[in-house]
């Protein structure tokens, strides 16, 4: 028994020192913890746009106010639903400046407030312009209305990301279904602004690229008249036929008027009764407001709840980019750009878009690889690429500039 007692009593004042010292210690640092919230990494996106209010030919196209801007609004809320979870916060920063304006001063502006991801719905011109700079910051540019093919391919940039489809990806995507019903001869009508020459020029592309037979071509001028005031339902209804007349018989009439000239007035009012397409009539686009395929429904309701009104491709396009990033912030849990500009680069990287398939990035010039739709004003068509049209990586290269023909040699 005595020798016990000894021991007995170390226990007892080893646990007395415990309780005296160690464990008041170990609840206070546990008091901290819990009055110490977690790091939150705030990730903040601008939205840089060349923007006015504009006519179009019929008061239905007229583009909404928030185009693109609604897109990208629910494509923050998307990323936030997740980036909960890592205590990740998005933030959207919108700057606007009038078309043609210099687009250096306002991207300056959005870098200033911190944000290190800029979508941009600009010219070409525009984008380039501020391409490098945005390089020498750290800045990653997300192409969301540009078209221009020169922007993928002679003046591509290697943090320069596009989601907007080329021209030659739209005229590939309507080139394939006309091939695929078996019209493949061609007339031309294209305007005489310079995008309108663009899109004829990848309309004679996809022509030749798949076996299409152009067979006549005609230039409508824009002479400048008030579009809503002087062209009256029945002058344009006696003075189309007679611009169409001496087009030798053709299964299609091909459209290339973006600058919303003339096209509208072309379907149901050719000489012979034939298929219009192109800007107008039967139209290639990333989104069409009534796809339902694919969970589309479910992002048109959300879209819809949101914004009030139907998403367009620019709202698509938007919300695209803004869960392209989301996408790696979450796989690399980091807000860091250098993290975020790898993992896009990479092969990992894939997006889930209510497209049917998933969407990735083609690495020769950071093209997104995305399905095409074909619609009218009130349904979808076709999607395109088209039942037939094979490619040994993937069949969505066959939508517009593949890996051999590309020119583009990322600057430094």
């Amino acid at each position: 028994m005595k020798s016990m007692v000894p021991n007995s009593l170390r226990v007892f004042i080893v646990l007395f020192w415990a309780a005296v010292n160690v464990l008041p210690a170990l609840a206070q640092a546990q008091t901290n913890s819990a009055k110490a919230p977690q790091q939150t990494t705030e990730i903040r996106i601008g939205y840089l746009r060349a923007y006015q209010p504009q006519l179009a030919l019929s008061v239905l196209d007229i583009p909404p106010p928030d185009e693109g801007i609604a897109g990208a609004r629910l494509g923050i809320g998307d990323n936030n639903t997740t980036g909960s979870f890592l205590k990740q916060k998005f933030e959207l920063d919108i700057a606007e400046i009038k078309p043609g304006a210099d687009a250096v001063g306002a991207f300056n502006e959005l870098v200033a407030k911190g944000d290190r991801y800029v979508l941009a719905d600009l010219s070409a011109k525009q984008l380039l312009s501020i391409a490098d700079i945005a390089r020498d910051k750290g800045v990653l540019i997300f192409n969301i209305g540009a078209p221009d093919d020169i922007l993928r391919e002679e003046e591509c940039r290697a943090n320069v990301f596009h989601i907007a489809p080329t021209r030659s990806m739209l005229a590939d995507a309507l080139a394939q279904y006309l091939i695929w019903k078996q019209w493949p001869r061609w007339v031309l009508i294209y305007g005489s602004h310079e995008n309108d020459q663009l899109f004829a020029d990848a309309l004679r592309r996809s022509a030749t690229r798949f076996g299409a037979k152009l067979l006549a071509e005609k230039e409508f001028k824009d002479t400048g008249t008030a579009r809503r005031t002087d062209t009256g339902v029945i002058q344009i209804q006696q003075q189309m036929p007679v611009f169409t007349q001496d087009f030798p018989d053709h299964d299609a009439v091909l459209v290339a008027d973006e600058s919303e000239v003339f096209g509208t007035y072309v379907p149901y009012r050719t000489w012979l009764p034939r298929v219009v397409a192109g800007t107008a009539g039967l139209m290639p686009s990333s989104w069409h407001p009534a796809s339902e395929q694919w969970g589309g429904s479910q992002l048109q309701t959300r879209f819809d709840k949101n914004a009030g009104r139907h998403m367009l491709s620019k709202d698509m396009n938007a919300w695209t980019a803004v869960r392209s990033v989301g996408e790696a912030a979450t796989r690399t849990n980091s807000g860091d750009p250098g993290k975020i500009s790898d993992y896009l680069h990479s092969d990992k990287f894939s997006i889930a878009a209510f497209k049917g398939q998933k969407l990735t990035f083609r690495p020769w010039n950071l093209q997104l690889r995305q399905p095409i739709f074909l619609g009218d004003a009130k349904a979808v068509v076709s999607t395109s690429p088209q039942e037939g049209f094979l490619h040994q990586v993937s069949e969505l290269d066959t939508l517009g500039v593949d890996q051999p023909e590309t020119k583009c040699v990322f600057k430094k």
